[in-house]
């Protein structure tokens, strides 16, 4: 891995903290996950929810990838901005949501966007608020294959709810989907773990008289779905990729992308030191060891955090002073980015050159 490729050009820093990304890395990430599905975009559907970004998804576009993934409206609104082709909202649409639903799809017509499913009564009102606005919308069933979080239990009779789904005459029933963020352990136990729950969702699916689309997995199965036919993929932490995937998805060889930059503020002892990136400035619900990586330095580690303050206890042999650079590796990259209002755009030559908008960052844009 090249050496201190983190490292930004004193000239071009700006006020700490902020998050620097370095797009010749972004770029050869996608170009990585497009070699996983063997040059076949139409198998990539990512998620957004890393990057939230306007201009990532103008690199997709350049690389022909069409078809994104998304938790929140305000993040479907942005593609369709950018003028993305096919929009999932892979959260289930409830009570108001629904409304700011309809309105999206209205306002963006020549967009085509579906959205998830896990019962009846969801479908039943989705197929109401529809009937009302003279719409078919595109669902999807979301189907739990073991992480209890949303979805309709595979355990259950899912294909009688394929059937009733049917029978809604303003719904179109695009496919299946599934998240199975549970799955973890090495390479080999994923795959096995995927597979099982995999193969029983196939052999029913074929059992079904018309064809169902299946968008699947995230960051964890990935190298599993990769490998299936007529399945699209929808990992989003390939674009920056963090310090938690790095250690455990050492199969994927995507490249660190994104760094947080601070500054030692102050030096309160003799061994510890005070810099600026406190809970606004890296993702905070993990244990304090597993928040960041240091890059300047292996024996820098944390060992109090605040909202404006992380300590970092010296246990090496290099001298810092205050006034100088820390940059830090997220342990978490999606909620990270999510605390910052832009990104500052690195080149080849380490120099900060662009300000990227994290367009989606809020729970609302205009809709």
């Amino acid at each position: 891995m090249q050496k201190n490729w983190w490292k930004i050009n004193s000239e071009t820093l700006i006020d700490t903290p902020f998050l620097a990304v370095y797009e010749d890395r972004v770029r050869q990430n996608i170009e990585r996950l497009i070699s996983y599905v063997k040059g076949d975009t139409q198998r990539l559907r990512p998620h957004i929810k890393t990057h939230k970004n306007a201009e990532i998804l103008e690199l997709f576009k350049i690389y022909n990838i069409k078809k994104v993934k998304c938790a929140t409206i305000a993040e479907a609104e942005l593609a369709a901005n950018q003028n993305v082709e096919d929009i999932l909202l892979a959260y289930q649409p409830v009570g108001l949501k629904t409304e700011r639903w309809i309105s999206l799809i209205k306002k963006f017509s020549e967009n085509h966007f579906s959205t998830i499913v896990d019962n009846l009564k969801t479908a039943s009102d989705l197929n109401e608020i529809a009937k009302r606005n003279n719409l078919t919308l595109s669902v999807y069933l979301d189907l739990n294959t073991g992480m209890n979080r949303t979805g309709f239990s595979i355990s259950e009779d899912w294909q009688g709810l394929i059937q009733e789904i049917l029978k809604l005459e303003n719904l179109h029933l695009s496919g299946i989907h599934i998240y199975d963020g549970h799955i973890k352990g090495s390479l080999e136990e994923r795959n096995v773990e995927a597979s099982k729950t995999f193969d029983q969702i196939i052999s029913q699916v074929e059992n079904i008289n018309f064809d169902l689309k299946i968008v699947a997995g995230g960051s964890n199965t990935f190298p599993f779905y990769s490998k299936q036919e007529n399945v699209e993929c929808s990992p989003g932490t390939f674009v920056f990729w963090d310090s938690n995937y790095q250690t455990h998805l050492p199969e994927q060889d995507f490249k660190p992308a994104l760094a947080i930059v601070g500054t030692i503020i102050s030096k309160p002892t003799k061994n510890t030191f005070c810099v600026d990136i406190g809970y606004k400035a890296v993702s905070s619900e993990n244990p304090i060891n597993k928040r960041l990586v240091v890059l300047n330095d292996e024996n820098l580690i944390p060992t109090a955090h605040s909202e404006e303050h992380l300590i970092l206890e010296n246990r090496g042999q290099n001298e810092y002073e205050i006034g100088d650079i820390i940059y830090a590796e997220p342990y978490h990259v999606c909620p990270t980015v999510a605390l910052y209002d832009n990104l500052q755009v690195v080149n080849k030559k380490h120099q900060i050159y662009a300000q990227w908008p994290v367009g989606a960052r809020g729970r609302k844009n205009t809709i």
